[in-house]
């Protein structure tokens, strides 16, 4: 047990310092009589009434004694607890542009990334992770934040209408979207940040180039797990105007195989929903940062029991002042 107002424990001090005077002064301070000699009383056998003289003195002291324990919060936990835990800081960046609703992933490119990713999230409950999108343009859907369920709201409510729409230009800015990634985690303090990178096509877009964009990356830290989402067919269908048409699939591994070369990190190629399951999990198992803590499992207030003995006591000296030991004016 222990206390979290552990100072209030000084007000015994002053507590017994009462019950000295008590012990020293107490006794003058009570009705007597002046006699010439007590001789007679010496054999003289005390009644109950003079055996608890005293008690609710006593019983007083014990009130004011568990007040000050439960002002002082008395608490237990459960156990310590001295565990390994995992925190990096992962940057999610997502192709959105009108391509990746092809369907060749089920039911299309986008859906699939994005129930595979949540799942990811899901998994890291330790992490900061953020999400930034991109196509012909890029921007943060949600910075860095260990709250998952915001995060998970936002990756849900990812749409590639907004490209579709005008909201954002359309193509694919891959260098635009590492580059807002390195702006989340610059400047981070974790150990490890990662930036996984996920695109169905080839740059052509934006101010900046995939492979500078990259080596910013690597000045600060930074490791490029890259994803190139799409089958090996020279390809896939995709809805337009109320029907399905083929359109071509390129992406362009070579960049995606650099980029990850400058990070020292990872290209990896999915062509349906399984295998890019299977890609978050590797690097899920790659990306693990050891941290030791200590910790209290949980905290319970034990201020109960010395309540109910306050209140006892309380209730008992009342009772003996009123009966047994009442005085009579």
């Amino acid at each position: 047990m222990f206390f979290a107002n552990i100072s209030y424990l000084l007000l015994f001090i002053p507590l017994i310092a009462y019950i000295v005077w008590y012990l020293v002064r107490g006794k003058k301070l009570e009705p007597s009589m002046k006699v010439s000699t007590t001789l007679p009383f010496a054999k003289g056998i005390k009644s109950f009434r003079n055996r608890i003289l005293h008690v609710p003195f006593i019983l007083r002291m014990i009130v004011f004694s568990m007040v000050i324990i439960i002002l002082a919060r008395p608490q237990s936990s459960d156990s310590w607890e001295e565990s390994d835990i995992e925190g990096i800081d992962i940057m999610l960046a997502t192709d959105v542009s009108t391509s990746m609703l092809a369907m060749d992933l089920q039911p299309n490119r986008i859906e699939a990334a994005k129930e595979v990713a949540a799942n990811f999230v899901n998994g890291r409950k330790n992490d900061n992770i953020g999400l930034t999108i991109f196509a012909g343009e890029s921007f943060t859907q949600c910075p860095l934040t260990i709250d998952h369920a915001v995060l998970l709201n936002m990756l849900n409510a990812v749409k590639c209408d907004i490209a579709l729409n005008g909201v954002i230009q359309d193509g694919t800015a891959i260098g635009m979207g590492i580059a807002n990634g390195v702006s989340r985690l610059k400047d981070s303090q974790a150990k490890s940040k990662v930036i996984i990178l996920l695109t169905d096509g080839s740059n052509n877009s934006g101010e900046i180039s995939p492979e500078a964009a990259a080596e910013i990356a690597k000045e600060f830290g930074i490791r490029i797990y890259t994803i190139g989402v799409g089958t090996n067919n020279k390809t896939a269908p995709f809805p337009y105007n109320g029907t399905v048409v083929n359109v071509p699939v390129e992406i362009d591994e070579t960049t995606l195989k650099n980029i990850a070369d400058i990070t020292n990190g990872k290209y990896y190629r999915a062509t349906s929903k399984e295998s890019l399951g299977e890609i978050y999990n590797e690097i899920d198992k790659l990306e693990r940062t050891k941290l030791h803590a200590k910790q209290f499992s949980a905290y319970n207030e034990e201020y109960h029991i010395f309540a109910l003995i306050a209140l006892l006591a309380l209730l008992l000296e009342i009772i003996l002042r009123n009966t047994v030991l009442r005085k009579i004016p």
